[in-house]
């Protein structure tokens, strides 16, 4: 997948060049699989002239002397056993490598798929539906490779054909030419038929994208669904998007329904032809009947080439299109650039620094403009704005999921896109306001996979308020918690994300709201044991909040208003100086105390 050059031109050349890209990955599989295939061939036609060989050596002579004799019909069935058996081997050989190829193949895209998916920044990821992705790393890469399968059967076959043609014009030149007719037939018929398939087999395939991308919304967002009663309206628009796919493919069906069928029956006409034309030329004396056996048979047996290649080139459309929506991916740009520094170890908290920060998703509406503040080690700052004052996107910046369009993030003096990769995630941990749970042990969301011993997950799970809910499972670090941790409450499930980063020993945590499915008292003894259990020191904490309760326990508070910094001071400098900050810090509470009154 590795290719620089793009697929352009007809469906034919593309579905080859996809070819090109399987055998040149896997070379030495593929010539096992073609010299299995050539074997298989070239013993097919073998059949064809043992059985001329037998018909006029044998069966003949038996009719005319009314006898035959037991030596002859040894070497007979010897010829055809020893025939059938190597024919086998070549069929084994053939399908085992067309088999490695194909799952290799398929392998070696997906890894490539998810890397990128991986390698590939959030701006990406947030352009491309879920569903979507997932149809690329699966379908899209099974539809790719679907051709190389039957690809040593075909050129396997392809030699056979050669062969038998070449022992047809030797056997009788008039019976040859009038077999051949079939061709030209057979290459119109492969013509007209990927002339109607291909646009119903990219229509199809990007079908099957919307339809994973619905299924994926409504399975995520099951939920919400369920909260509002839109069963009905979710199971109508993924019924829609569905019967839409179901008339695609069948429309696409009729037409492999109809070329399969003329496709056979081609070379079985040439058969009748050939015959009609045989025992004219037999009973003027210009051929041996043996001859039209052995055109006939041959006939027959360059039938299955042409329905071999048919069904490769049957392939091609879903093929073309499967591989132009995987390379799509594997060819995606704005991958982030990394540099080769590594931070300073130390067991301080981390000095980061915000400066002239600016951010936008749409050119024409800045989201952030010169956003500037500093973190100092050790400290706690806490980050208050509106809905869609940016807070979130400052997070994602800070842990540099995102890179800013102007301006810069510094951690210890350095710049984020200055650090080699990973290395600002050894020592900065982002705690999202989803907290995203896998389905596995709660070990296992905890360390996710790294080799931390159960007393360093259970601190973490102290600190984060966990450790008491977590014991209280039927198996304790070992209790599976089910898909995204639907078992556990959404303050639970805060909490181990939460201890999740915290296990790691981060020098900088960035907490996206984190605690807002938490009791506020519980949420009050997380950020006070977090300003000590961090690192095994103090470490710098970045809170975005919204609650008094948290907020006060800041060491200094940046307020956003308009994707710019408002004011920034202490908790109680800024009631005093801003009454818009004011006003939103005591929105909770008064919001609450209108409930309470209702």
């Amino acid at each position: 997948m590795g290719e620089d050059t793009e697929l352009r031109g007809s469906t034919t050349r593309e579905g080859f060049k996809v070819l090109g890209v399987g055998i040149r990955r896997e070379p030495r599989v593929f010539v096992v699989a073609t010299l299995g295939a050539v074997l298989f061939g070239v013993l097919t036609v073998a059949d064809a002239w043992v059985l001329g060989w037998s018909t006029d050596h044998v069966l003949i002579p038996a009719f005319e002397n009314g006898e035959i004799g037991t030596d002859m019909l040894v070497w007979v069935f010897a010829l055809f056993l020893a025939v059938a058996l190597l024919r086998a081997l070549g069929i084994v050989a053939r399908r085992l490598g067309g088999g490695i190829m194909y799952y290799r193949m398929q392998s070696h895209t997906r890894r490539a798929v998810t890397r990128q998916y991986l390698r590939l920044p959030m701006e990406w990821h947030q352009r491309h539906p879920t569903g979507q992705l997932l149809s690329n790393a699966y379908s899209d890469v099974e539809a790719a490779w679907a051709p190389i399968m039957p690809l040593p059967m075909a050129l396997g076959t392809v030699v056979m054909m050669v062969i038998a043609v070449v022992q047809m014009f030797i056997a009788d030149v008039v019976m040859a030419l009038v077999g051949l007719l079939v061709f030209p037939a057979v290459v119109l018929a492969n013509l007209v038929y990927q002339r109607f398939s291909s646009p119903l087999m990219t229509r199809a395939q990007g079908l099957r994208a919307e339809v994973s991308e619905i299924a994926h919304e409504s399975f995520d967002g099951a939920m919400v669904v369920k909260t509002l009663g839109r069963e009905t309206e979710e199971t109508d628009r993924f019924r829609a998007k569905a019967q839409e796919l179901r008339d695609v493919n069948i429309r696409a069906g009729r037409i492999r329904a109809a070329f399969d069928p003329t496709l056979a029956s081609l070379p079985s006409i040439g058969v009748l032809v050939v015959l009609a034309v045989g025992v004219s030329r037999v009973i003027s004396g210009a051929t041996d009947a043996g001859d039209v056996v052995t055109v006939a048979y041959l006939l027959t047996i360059v039938s299955f080439p042409i329905r071999a290649i048919g069904w490769l080139l049957g392939e091609f459309p879903r093929s073309v299109v499967g591989y132009r929506r995987a390379k799509a991916v594997i060819d995606a740009t704005g991958a982030m650039p990394y540099g080769a520094a590594d931070l300073p170890p130390r067991s301080e908290g981390i000095h980061l620094e915000l400066d002239e920060l600016h951010y936008s998703y749409e050119p024409e509406a800045p989201l952030l403009t010169g956003v500037s503040f500093q973190v100092p080690p050790g400290s706690t700052v806490a980050v208050v704005g509106p809905t869609a004052s940016g807070k979130s996107t400052l997070t994602a910046l800070m842990s540099r999921l995102v890179d800013p369009d102007g301006g810069a993030v510094r951690v210890d003096g350095m710049d984020l896109r200055e650090l080699r990769q990973g290395e600002l995630a050894r020592d900065v941990a982002l705690v999202p306001q989803t907290a995203f749970l896998f389905d596995d042990t709660v070990r296992g969301n905890v360390t996710l996979g790294a080799d931390v011993p159960d007393e360093d997950v259970w601190a973490a799970l102290r600190t984060a308020q966990a450790d008491g809910f977590v014991a209280a499972l039927p198996s304790g670090l070992d209790t599976q918690l089910g898909e995204r941790g639907t078992s556990l409450s959404g303050g639970q499930r805060q909490r181990l994300s939460l201890a999740r980063a915290l296990v790691r020993r981060p020098r900088l945590m960035i907490l996206d709201d984190a605690t807002s499915a938490v009791d506020p008292e519980v949420e009050a003894r997380i950020l006070a044991s977090l300003r000590d259990d961090v690192s095994g020191s103090t470490a710098s904490l970045v809170v975005v909040a919204y609650r008094k309760a948290t907020i006060s326990l800041a060491d200094r508070v940046v307020h956003l208003e308009g994707g710019r910094v408002a004011g920034e001071g202490t908790h109680a400098e800024l009631l005093e100086s801003s009454p818009d900050y004011a006003r939103l810090v005591n929105a909770y509470e008064v919001e609450a105390a209108e409930v309470d009154t209702a």
